[in-house]
């Protein structure tokens, strides 16, 4: 998979791609990274890639001409591109569109914002889907840019070390995932259920079952009735 990151700062995502398992994916060829800068394409004399906002408002927005060409561009050198906008104001970025996009994208464009935002026409013209990575403000797109592509990432085939830790992870069947436990048995005066130590795997996954339930309700009650549905 292909992942273009389109931002005024891509140092800021750079660096998150080489360590641990994301840089051994791009070694191993499952990744490839690239950064498009929206104020490569400015067409204004001092390369300005934001303005006032039209109607009054606090703060700058980018401007419609740099990000336009630039998406032009990546449009023209590659049709098939998928091109998706982070902003707050959107839809939750969920497991099953990682899924979905690890199964069905070769090149993914990841639109990272500034300022107070984007011109929205920019996104009418240009996005293919529109995400949000949670219900809050950030000073830029470029977290929840590197968000979407490690999800998806993670996804791809060859890309974790053992498959199997793509199994039972949180969101299947709507459920938070299980506590997870390590030796020590005891810690601190803290000890792990006791059946998880006797080897019979179909208690232990029943147990496992019932705490998941636990936790998604605690922490997720909008989950946890999906859950109940499905049982």
């Amino acid at each position: 998979m292909r992942c273009t990151f389109v931002t005024l700062f891509p140092e800021i995502i750079e660096g998150y791609f080489r360590a641990s398992i994301l840089a051994r994916a791009i070694e191993a060829g499952h990744l490839r990274i690239d950064f498009v800068n929206p104020r490569d394409y400015s067409e204004n004399r001092y390369k300005k890639v934001d303005d006032a906002m039209i109607g009054g408002g606090a703060g700058m927005l980018m401007s419609p001409q740099p990000l336009d060409s630039a998406l032009e561009a990546i449009r023209r050198d590659s049709p098939e591109a998928r091109i998706l906008f982070l902003t707050p104001v959107a839809k939750p970025f969920r497991q099953n569109d990682a899924r979905r996009l690890a199964r069905n994208t070769e090149h993914l464009v990841l639109v990272a914002g500034r300022y107070e935002g984007i011109d929205e026409r920019l996104i009418e013209l240009h996005a293919d889907e529109v995400f949000s990575v949670g219900d809050a403000i950030l000073t830029g797109g470029e977290l929840p840019a590197m968000t979407v592509c490690d999800a998806v990432t993670r996804l791809l085939p060859g890309v974790l070390g053992n498959q199997a830790s793509l199994e039972e992870e949180s969101f299947d069947a709507s459920l938070l995932e299980a506590p997870s436990f390590t030796k020590p048995d005891e810690f601190r005066g803290k000890r792990i259920v006791s059946e998880f130590l006797k080897g019979n795997h179909s208690k232990i996954a029943a147990i496992k079952n019932r705490m998941a339930l636990s936790k998604t309700k605690y922490f997720r009650p909008d989950l946890y009735q999906k859950a109940k549905a499905k049982l």
